[in-house]
């Protein structure tokens, strides 16, 4: 099944550039060839291309696909990006095909990358619901500074998961199924003592993933999976 993401889906809708570009220069599709379309907004289409030249490729909407609800809740991570990009964008893929709904990038004390380029990420998101049939695609925020974030308002249920010492329940054993959930995930050197003690102050509350000791990357794709499996 050829899957081709569009945001913003008519009658009649013609696919963005770089969608053109997989669908006529690679797949080499032709008029009447049947595709699948999925706004990234919880929809599939199913769809008819009309109309094909080297720049162009149009569609006519044939119908909704029904889709089932994979996740209840809205699922967000919010961590700080590794030093090594591949690693943040690995993480960005595998958690799309886990399922999740927003990603935000902290600037934290500690952070050893304090500039990120969000564009790539924005591609990788984009084709890991492809890949995966995902028809929810996460909403992606730019880096936040740590201390501002965590003031800002969130009616779910708030998690900071670090390796400081002190009682901190597993994640899987305090989450509330059915409720949105904000996990912060901390940088390779962890977060500042001062940075969890004012996320606790806000309301967050001091989680363990396990006993196993993570990076970063895995950190935030253990939470994200918890997150998703205790929703469904």
């Amino acid at each position: 099944m050829h899957v081709f993401y569009t945001p913003d889906i008519q009658n009649h809708t013609e696919l963005p550039d770089e969608e053109v570009t997989h669908a006529v220069r690679v797949l080499r599709l032709q008029v009447g060839d049947r595709v699948t379309l999925t706004d990234g907004k919880g929809n599939f289409y199913r769809a008819e291309i009309s109309t094909v030249t080297n720049k162009r490729c149009l569609v006519n909407i044939l119908e909704i696909i029904p889709q089932e609800t994979l996740w209840s809740g809205h699922l967000h991570i919010a961590m700080a990006p590794t030093k090594n990009m591949d690693r943040t964008e690995w993480f960005a893929e595998k958690a799309t095909e886990i399922g999740f709904d927003e990603l935000t990038f902290l600037n934290c004390r500690f952070s050893e990358r304090k500039v990120i380029k969000t564009e790539r990420i924005a591609k990788i998101l984009v084709s890991a619901i492809k890949q995966s049939l995902k028809a929810r695609l996460p909403k992606l925020n730019e880096m936040t500074d740590f201390n501002k974030f965590i003031t800002q308002p969130f009616s779910g249920q708030k998690f900071i998961a670090h390796c400081y010492e002190g009682e901190k329940p597993l994640l899987k054993d305090i989450l509330h199924p059915g409720e949105d959930a904000l996990v912060l995930i901390g940088p390779e050197g962890d977060f500042s003592e001062e940075e969890v003690k004012n996320a606790i102050k806000n309301g967050f509350i001091p989680i363990s993933l396990g006993r196993s000791r993570l990076r970063t990357e895995t950190a935030a794709l253990v939470a994200c999976h918890i997150l998703n499996l205790q929703n469904q």
